[in-house]
């Protein structure tokens, strides 16, 4: 007789719910960050919000669908509130079970002339915050003792050079290479540790790029799907990263950038 190793009923589409879970995501005032809190929301998970400003209209927007949403006002410059981040939510929401790593800036310098504050402005948000970070979120996920989800936000620049931005190139590869360090280490506490490389995005930090019409017009060319990426993209992957779902998925950098890298 034929051995199955199909167990018809270890699929469900449960498995990509967040009910339940909470999380926190970095960046949450506006553009991709607003995306992930919304859909982390929508999928059932409370949501802590922190960014450098307040968020209220992603306050109103997950609230107005019946959602939870709090937010902290914190500048992730520095590791200083990384601790009270975490301590907060828990206190609020009695858990943690995802941290979405999207807070991060870019600064366009030639790299002749790149200036010392360039680079570690941009180093210290982009991957020494990460890091740290996803180092807290992970001792609550193995304090807690049921693991956790870490994503934090790539860029095409993980896998190219780019140009004008060697500080955000940099991080942004540092990110893929910790993802994968971090993957390694805490699997065995069901931890996953991924992350998710958007492609050209229409957010403020491409507007000065989009701005440009040669250089626009150059992008767009080369993207096969024709357009600019909508936060709206990135949310599906971001949740599916976050659900039991990807429980199997571990030190991955997705790409979704609508078939550039595949150019």
């Amino acid at each position: 007789m034929a051995v199955s190793y199909i167990n018809k009923d270890e699929f469900s589409m449960d498995m990509f719910s967040l009910k339940g879970k909470v999380a926190i995501v970095t960046g949450s005032s506006t553009g991709l960050g607003q995306g992930f809190s919304l859909a982390m929301a929508k999928a059932g998970a409370s949501v802590m919000g922190v960014d450098y400003v307040e968020s209220p209209e992603t306050k109103e927007m997950i609230e107005a669908c019946g959602g939870k949403f709090e937010y902290m006002v914190e500048n992730l410059m520095s590791i200083e509130p990384v601790d009270r981040i975490i301590k907060t939510t828990v206190e609020k929401f009695g858990q943690l079970d995802i941290l979405v790593n999207n807070a991060g800036i870019i600064r366009r310098e030639d790299s002749i002339d790149f200036s010392e504050k360039n680079w570690d402005d941009v180093m210290n948000i982009n991957i020494k915050t990460v890091f740290f970070f996803s180092q807290a979120a992970a001792r609550q996920f193995i304090k807690q003792g049921h693991g956790g989800k870490i994503i934090s936000v790539a860029s095409m620049l993980s896998f190219q050079g780019g140009i004008r931005v060697p500080s955000y190139t940099a991080a942004k590869s540092a990110v893929k290479g910790i993802t994968m360090t971090m993957a390694n280490e805490w699997a065995k506490y069901g931890i996953n540790v991924n992350a998710i490389a958007p492609g050209y995005m229409a957010t403020n930090n491409t507007a000065a790029i989009r701005a440009d019409g040669e250089r626009s017009e150059a992008i767009l060319e080369r993207i096969p799907a024709g357009r600019w990426g909508k936060p709206a993209d990135i949310t599906g992957p971001a949740v599916f990263l976050a659900s039991e779902a990807a429980s199997y998925i571990n030190g991955y950098t997705l790409a979704v950038d609508g078939g550039w890298l595949a150019r």
